[in-house]
């Protein structure tokens, strides 16, 4: 079972190598987006047909077997169609499993002889690494985790995105900025840009620069909001949704943040009703270091069925923003004035 690292994959992709199936996994998903991007902009840069070989496919919408079917499919007029499978998940609950142990037989054929005219991009959002489905991914696909970035790596990310932009900044510049923005990569992109953009002519990034326009997102995180819903602290939720928004988050993106730690929540609370440890929650979870004990504490203090009703809301506010049944930030003012009485 090998796992690749990004610098892996990066090497493979600079002699332009392309494998039959990959697996992308982690919780660093905007890294995860653009490796997706890159291995398709090669497959498909020659193609004269795209729009009918490139797809992207959805589990909480399709089936493996659809998927698989898609896939043996012959691509129109090109050598190549590529097929990007969303919304993968093998998780430590098996309840919540995209990909489930009946699909397994036909994953195993499809893995051990693949298409050679498709590449399949698995996508996934949780991988429990013991599962067996799990082991089967990883023996047959070329898997690439992607892990949030530590501080040095953000540092020489952020270096290397300045120089790609014709930018500069000293290192306790960009040190300064990293511990404004926290690990958070997408929006570490956005403020970089802004910042090369405000440092023309000279292209020179400085401190008061980084002081007068950088956001401090480690002030007030969208967990912070989460504790105040759950406290019933509707006033200082209502700020905080505010603050964050006014920081240039996008209202979709506030709510994906906020359904993803409300699912982490939901399946911590699940972990420790069938008796895990905190260790093992730990490992399962992914939980970071800092805030873990706050973390654990409100699930351990939260009804299930709480978590429940809220994640109904969000995907309930979430369908009415992206079907324009309102104004964005007014779905999510709405939402957060009834989730903090919930």
């Amino acid at each position: 079972m090998k796992i690749f690292s990004r610098q892996d994959l990066r090497n493979q992709l600079r002699q332009k190598k392309i494998e039959p199936v990959y697996l992308l996994f982690g919780s660093e998903t905007y890294l995860r987006s653009l490796a997706a991007k890159a291995i398709t902009e090669i497959v498909l840069k020659e193609a004269q047909l795209r729009d009918f070989n490139e797809s992207e496919i959805s589990l909480e919408t399709s089936s493996v077997a659809g998927v698989l079917a898609a896939a043996d499919q012959v691509p129109m007029i090109d050598a190549k169609r590529l097929i990007r499978v969303t919304d993968v998940a093998v998780s430590a609950v098996k309840s919540k499993d995209s990909i489930k142990e009946e699909d397994e037989e036909i994953l195993k054929k499809y893995l051990l002889d693949p298409s050679g005219s498709t590449v399949l991009i698995f996508i996934a959002d949780e991988i429990d690494k013991r599962r067996k489905i799990s082991k089967l991914l990883f023996s047959n696909c070329f898997s690439v985790e992607f892990n949030r970035l530590s501080e040095t790596e953000l540092i020489g990310w952020a270096k290397d995105k300045l120089r790609e932009m014709g930018s500069s900044a000293e290192d306790r510049v960009i040190r300064h900025l990293v511990n404004l923005i926290g690990d958070d990569v997408r929006k570490l992109t956005i403020e970089l840009e802004k910042l090369a953009t405000a440092a023309l002519p000279n292209k020179e990034i400085g401190y008061d620069l980084v002081e007068s326009l950088a956001p401090n997102s480690r002030e007030i995180s969208n967990f912070d909001l989460v504790d105040k819903l759950l406290s019933n602290n509707r006033s200082t939720a209502l700020h905080i949704m505010k603050k964050i928004l006014d920081d240039g988050a996008e209202p979709v993106m506030l709510l994906g943040l906020l359904s993803y730690n409300f699912r982490r929540l939901f399946w911590t609370k699940e972990l420790m009703e069938e008796g895990a440890d905190e260790k093992q929650i730990s490992n399962i979870v992914k939980l970071p270091w800092k805030g873990k004990t706050e973390f654990l504490q409100t699930a351990r203090r939260t009804d299930k069925e709480r978590f429940s009703r809220i994640l109904k809301r969000i995907a309930d506010t979430d369908l009415a923003i992206k079907t324009s049944v309102g104004n964005p930030r007014l779905q999510i003012e709405m939402l957060i004035i009834e989730l903090s009485g919930a």
